[in-house]
């Protein structure tokens, strides 16, 4: 286990039972919370995410990392928000969930997506579907999805599948 997988593993809080009986969630709030683990996540994404023009973060806990990133590279950063909660006119990527379906969003307007080299950023990857519907909501705007990037990988749930052919960077497996 690198060095970095360590501070995240020794940093993450397992919350058995949520949100419902049976799950073990992966809370990462404390590792964004520390110095040192936001420091440590924050240099690690950065190698990955070098030479993007654009970093993008997933709703909600991905905000936090992308925009951490974005700063260090000198890039810019863009929200991947949740269906509903930007202004018109947006682009939006319905998808399926295990319970239903989700909508993600990015605005149309003001932000000049053609061609640029993106990197996608969130907290967890699980079944992969928010991320692959991201990267399918980004290359329709234009964005060159590069990699994506994660703190999180929950492998034995195989969301790289989902995912393909972008290929997918995880700080620490679980």
């Amino acid at each position: 286990m690198s060095d970095t997988a360590e501070v995240i593993a020794a940093l993450t809080r397992q919350v058995p039972d949520f949100p419902s009986p049976g799950i073990a969630f992966k809370d990462l709030t404390p590792v964004f919370a520390d110095a040192h683990g936001l420091a440590t996540v924050t240099d690690a994404l950065a190698d990955v995410a070098f030479g993007a023009d654009l970093v993008a973060g997933l709703d909600a806990r991905g905000f936090l990392v992308a925009a951490a990133v974005a700063t260090r590279l000198g890039a810019g950063v863009l929200a991947i928000r949740k269906g509903g909660k930007l202004p018109p006119p947006v682009h939006r990527e319905t998808y399926r969930l295990e319970y239903g379906t989700a909508t993600l969003e990015i605005p149309a307007d003001g932000i000049a997506l053609a061609g640029r080299r993106v990197v996608l950023v969130d907290d967890v990857l699980a079944t992969g579907g928010t991320l692959a519907a991201a990267h399918r909501l980004l290359q329709r705007a234009g964005a060159r999805v590069q990699t994506a990037a994660v703190v999180l990988e929950l492998a034995a749930l195989d969301g790289r599948r989902a995912v393909a052919p972008v290929p997918v960077y995880s700080l620490c497996q679980m």
